[in-house]
């Protein structure tokens, strides 16, 4: 597998520290309101990568954190906390608000088939390993304290800029209207680790620390979580283009000044979704999210079509007529996409109320196999029945044989549980010349209305 590095600025074969595991890191959301569709472009892209890995054999790990403390309104060291703005906008605490953005984050993620990470992990639960960090940040001369405050010193970080190849005259205070002075740091650039009162008196999620009662910055956050449950060897840590300076930056910085080695082999970015006025936002122009989609009529799958007709690294423009495009495309390959299944047993189906009950012990005393399929509104639909699992398995074969597949996608046979069905299947469709590209267990939704070992084909036709 090759991936483009944005530390190294190419296209390199994907190398792992060990063999056939996956470390996997992505920056999560700032839980102060809803995710916008342009947020969400990013996930999904980070969840195709994911995905793309376990495809081709890797074992993936991957950890997202939830920011639901520290993060600013810029992405220098000024501004409110977004925590707080949006749980003074909500009426709400900042625990209440996290945890009610946080639900409805997933739930869009849910809809647009988006896989949980192995461990999501709220921010504000982890104050003991940012202060273990920055002690030793400080005792190591990394870090100061100016002002109440403490300070990653960039001066003493080896190539600072090597991720983002910005220009450090740029941030120079005057070379950019966007650089404000801060007469507490001895370097423009140089960012907190930890604030205290002499910043924010106002503050409502806050901690004691040998420092001074407040809160941890933002940068220290992902290093701390990431270094809790990935170790000090991460693999690929993903993001959105935005995040890259200073974010990603600051990552670095701080955590192979910590952990005294290179950190990250391999960084990649997902690019902005744009509208007509640029960069999609919260606070300019219509605030789009996944259920104003389904207030409008689309499907949240078209939407991720929409996204994946575009490289994650292509900025990608929003408009509703190329969300309709999507829309009709995504439909039309769901009618292009097959599911046939054998079921061994009638119960299942009788208590879903697809065969009645006298129709269920009937069959079953003559040892009735129905075949199944899956319509393209997801319901399951029992189309035939077989005496046996022999003749069933010999009349998915004859249904599949009678499609025209499209070679370019895979063939993947699938079961509920016990594999010696699917196993037959298998051997009759090699011994004719077909290749499985993998065996697929069926989830629980679909399971429990088909039962156990239950067998069949997912494949797509031309």
């Amino acid at each position: 597998m090759r991936v483009y590095n944005t530390l190294t600025k190419k296209v390199e074969d994907f190398i792992p520290f060990e063999e056939g595991k996956v470390r996997m890191y992505t920056c999560g959301p700032t839980v102060y309101d809803y995710a916008h569709i342009g947020n969400l472009r990013t996930y999904i892209f980070e969840d195709m990568l994911e995905k793309s890995l376990k495809y081709i054999g890797y074992e993936v790990y991957r950890v997202m954190n939830i920011t639901d403390v520290g993060h600013l309104t810029s992405d220098g060291d000024t501004g409110e906390d977004k925590m707080a703005k949006g749980a003074l906008r909500a009426g709400k605490t900042v625990k209440e608000t996290a945890e009610y953005y946080t639900e409805a984050f997933f739930k869009d993620c849910e809809k647009l088939n988006i896989s949980k990470p192995a461990v999501v992990s709220p921010a504000s639960e982890h104050i003991d390993m940012y202060i273990k960090m920055i002690t030793k940040l400080l005792e190591d001369g990394f870090a100061y304290e100016s002002n109440g405050n403490i300070y990653f010193d960039i001066s003493k970080a080896k190539d600072y800029y090597r991720l983002s190849g910005k220009n450090p005259e740029d941030l120079l205070v005057g070379a950019r209207d966007s650089v404000e002075e801060d007469l507490s740091k001895k370097n423009p650039a140089d960012f907190a680790l930890w604030f205290t009162t002499s910043k924010f008196q106002n503050q409502e999620m806050k901690w004691d620390s040998p420092w001074g009662v407040e809160y941890p910055g933002w940068y220290i956050e992902c290093s701390g979580i990431s270094g809790k449950y990935l170790g000090e060897y991460l693999d690929i840590h993903c993001g959105g283009v935005d995040n890259i300076f200073p974010h990603h930056t600051n990552e670095i910085a701080q955590s192979e000044a910590y952990f005294g080695h290179k950190w990250c082999n391999y960084w990649m970015h997902g690019e902005y979704l744009n509208d007509a006025t640029g960069k999609m936002s919260k606070s300019k122009g219509e605030f789009l999210t996944v259920s104003l989609l389904e207030e409008k009529g689309y499907d949240p799958l078209a939407y991720r079509y929409f996204c994946l007709n575009s490289h994650y690294r292509n900025p990608l423009t929003f408009t509703w007529e190329g969300l309709d495009g999507a829309a009709n495309a995504y439909k039309k390959l769901k009618t292009r996409i097959k599911i046939i299944a054998g079921v061994d047993t009638l119960e299942y189906l009788c208590k879903g109320g697809r065969v009645s009950k006298t129709a269920a012990t009937v069959g079953e005393l003559a040892n009735i196999k129905p075949l199944i399929t899956i319509t393209d509104e997801g319901k399951v639909d029992a189309y035939c029945k077989c005496l046996g699992v022999v003749r069933a398995i010999k009349h998915i074969f004859c249904d599949f044989g009678s499609l025209e597949l499209d070679e370019n996608f895979p063939l993947y046979s699938v079961y509920t549980c016990g594999e010696e069905n699917v196993e037959k299947l298998e051997k009759k469709l090699t011994t004719k010349g077909y290749t499985i590209s993998d065996r697929k267990q069926i989830g629980c939704t679909i399971g429990a209305h088909v039962g156990p070992e239950a067998y069949g084909l997912i494949f797509v036709c031309k």
